[in-house]
């Protein structure tokens, strides 16, 4: 239906080389010359041009290429929703934050898919960023993510609250306090999350709003997995400063305890991001029920 010149276009894109394209795609060189040079007279542009590494995308290049993406994702997307009709199942993509990995989220939308026998759910964990590319492209149908919605393109649904914590291993002496104070922390090594994290940069601004800096703290080691962050921390090499709703199944068990910070309000909203043409919305609501039925035992 699309025809091939979108898949010549996408992996000339990928590669950066006509020769490489014709390769992966078993065509000949001048095969996938011939379709770029359709597309570039059919869309009256030049989309490629020759840089000192290969080929470059133009500026119309680019969007040329968003575009073909987005066209090719609607097109599967088209495809699966035939089958689902007919096999009456709905399959859905979810884009997930690694902070979720570690939630009461993937058990939640498991919960869900057990009690709903027609949905199945693919999970996709990215950055927040790429998440929303991906959106924007059809290359998922849900997002869940922290924080305000960067684009009105698209609709928002209010899954829950969370707020950050300073978590520290049960033998650290400070674990039989009711809270720990900033200047308490300052004595501690940290195990914190990476500096692009939505976690990290909550820390870091919420210390700004009270002429704090995160420079003051004696951070040893920065992870980018939540899961590695916590196993440090229960075997007492640091504490880290996470989000309790990824600590819940840990502080249930007793394994790590977790504090409040003196005169620090981290709190953060989780959201459903979604595009404003999706129709799934009774299943959205189940997943905000199931969740906050979760979260609250």
């Amino acid at each position: 239906m699309l025809g091939n010149k979108l898949d010549t276009l996408l992996a000339v894109a990928e590669q950066q080389s006509f020769t490489k394209a014709a390769d992966l795609l078993a065509l000949t060189q001048p095969a996938v010359s011939h379709h770029i040079s359709l597309l570039e007279e059919e869309l009256k542009v030049t989309i490629f041009i020759r840089g000192k590494s290969g080929l470059k995308l133009t500026p119309e290049g680019e969007i040329v290429v968003t575009y073909a993406k987005r066209l090719k994702a609607i097109y599967k997307n088209l495809q699966t929703e035939l089958i689902n009709v007919q096999k009456n199942v709905t399959n859905l993509r979810i884009g997930i934050t690694h902070t979720s990995e570690s939630n009461m989220t993937i058990e939640t939308l498991a919960d869900c898919s057990n009690k709903n026998k027609e949905l199945r759910i693919t999970l996709i964990t990215d950055t927040i960023k790429n998440l929303y590319t991906m959106l924007e492209n059809y290359e998922i149908d849900l997002a869940i993510v922290d924080g305000p919605i960067n684009s009105t393109k698209f609709r928002s649904l209010m899954l829950g609250t969370d707020y950050l914590v300073c978590v520290m291993s049960n033998n650290n002496p400070k674990a039989r306090h009711a809270m720990v104070s900033l200047d308490e922390l300052k004595t501690e090594r940290m195990i914190l999350r990476l500096p692009t994290s939505e976690t990290r940069k909550l820390f870091e601004s919420t210390l700004q709003s009270i002429n704090e800096s995160i420079d003051n703290f004696n951070i040893n080691l920065e992870v980018d997995n939540i899961a590695t962050i916590k196993d440090l921390v229960r075997k007492d090499l640091g504490v880290s400063i996470l989000p309790k709703s990824a600590c819940m199944d840990e502080i249930r068990k007793g394994k790590i305890t977790a504090l409040p910070i003196e005169n620090l309000s981290m709190v953060r909203e989780t959201k459903i991001i979604y595009n404003k043409d999706f129709h799934y919305l009774d299943i959205l609501q189940e997943i905000t029920k199931t969740y906050q039925e979760m979260t609250s035992k």
